[in-house]
């Protein structure tokens, strides 16, 4: 990558630090290099740079405004810009500080031990992407949705199921497909499920929303098993659904009107399902699921409370591993633990396992070293309407023997 251009900021307290990294970017033919003595310093230096900093190399130990709360300053500016952390502090606070910056909305390029190598710091400087012309709002505010629009939606059967695959990491084998619900709506186009579904779980509309994802999936489902596919589908359920106690009945009444046998539907569930006041109703559906034959997966696992507890509470039959401990987990010592932990307790309770996230070849070798059964995320494919499912199976299998011999293990 040719730095001659960029914009450098160094935000170090110490001084041989600070000269050894002005040092390392001159060989690397930078040619724009400020420096500041603390994060105080380098903000306004940051503030006050035309034309804008690109890259910023700071410590994150300096007395007065310390990196944190350096990479928060930054953050909030709203200036698009990218940050290397050079520090000796532990891994895993490290770890913590690339999560506070994303959370920041901060590009985080990656943290180097000091002394900083050449070399480390060369690969990281690589990863650096200009930032688009225009930058969206940090919040950009969510389209207006009122309930009455959601009723007359739901009356027009206008909210679709579109389908992610999940694949067995061994072979690369499709083994099913979850339905998500999106929403098409004149002048505002695909609306987020986090916009519609809050809503309707507040004002008593969810059931209606579940009931019709699972009816077109189910159908859906039925079609391409008459074609010869041999995969499931998995729903998500509410919270809320699950407290009304003919729940089940009216989901299993929804499958056998379709004609489809309950073994092939797998009803996500999130870990909150079982921290309710209406705990008893929630079991009680739950485990008249299980009778019926449908599979329970445990969603999100990991994020919610006491998981270890609702695994015990429950007969499901697939774990879910959200995909915030999948990210970056080859770097995350505290990530790849959770996820070893979690793979090697669904093996004893002889559970499937499942790992959203999954959005490189990287990620897909690492949770099938580490146990994982099942993959579900963007390198995968994205969520697709029912249409183009067929046509991405076929095309799919036609490139597994390739992605087969890519993620082979090495010959010994």
């Amino acid at each position: 990558m040719d730095l001659s251009s960029l914009r450098f900021l160094i935000v170090e307290d110490d001084e041989l630090q600070r000269e050894a990294l002005a040092i390392l970017l001159e060989d690397l033919q930078a040619r724009h290099i400020q420096a500041a003595v603390d994060g105080r310093a380098g903000l306004d230096a940051f503030i006050g740079c035309s034309p804008p900093v690109d890259i910023i190399i700071s410590d994150l130990q300096m007395p007065g405004m310390d990196g944190i709360e350096f990479i928060r300053r930054v953050g909030e500016t709203g200036t698009p810009v990218s940050i290397v952390l050079a520090s000796a502090v532990d891994e895993a606070v490290l770890a913590a500080v690339e999560n506070v910056a994303a959370a920041y909305g901060v590009t985080l390029l990656g943290t180097l031990h000091k002394p900083v190598r050449s070399e480390d710091l060369e690969a990281l400087l690589g990863r650096y992407q200009p930032p688009p012309a225009v930058r969206p709002p940090a919040n950009p505010d969510k389209p207006r949705v009122l309930v009455e629009e959601i009723v007359r939606a739901l009356r027009d059967d206008e909210f679709q199921p579109f389908f992610q695959p999940k694949v067995e990491l061994a072979t690369g084998r499709i083994i099913g497909f979850e339905a998500m619900a999106r929403w098409y709506r004149d002048g505002q186009g695909l609306i987020a499920p986090d916009v519609f579904i809050p809503l309707m779980e507040g004002h008593g509309l969810i059931d209606g929303l579940t009931r019709s994802m699972l009816r077109k999936s189910a159908a859906s489902l039925q079609t391409w098993q008459a074609g010869g596919a041999g995969f499931s589908i998995s729903v998500n359920i509410s919270v809320r659904s699950l407290a009304h106690v003919q729940f089940a009945d009216e989901l299993s009444a929804v499958v056998n009107e379709v004609g489809l046998e309950p073994r092939y539907v797998t009803l996500e569930v999130t870990e909150s399902a079982t921290v309710t006041s209406e705990l008893g109703y929630v079991l009680e559906n739950l485990s008249r699921l299980r009778l019926k034959g449908f599979g329970l997966s445990l969603d999100d696992y990991g994020t919610g409370y006491s998981s270890m507890q609702q695994l015990t509470r429950i007969a499901f039959t697939e774990l879910k591993i959200d995909q915030s401990f999948v990210r970056n987990a080859s770097k995350n010592a505290s990530r790849l633990a959770i996820l070893h932990s979690s793979f090697e307790t669904a093996q004893r309770m002889k559970i499937v396992s499942v790992a959203e996230g999954v959005e490189t070849i990287d990620d897909w070798m690492l949770l099938r070293g580490l146990g994982c059964d099942l993959g579900q995320g963007y390198f995968i494919a994205r969520p697709m309407p029912a249409a183009e499912v067929m046509p991405w199976c076929r095309q799919w299998n036609d490139n597994l023997p390739n992605l087969l011999q890519a993620i082979a293990p090495p010959s010994p």
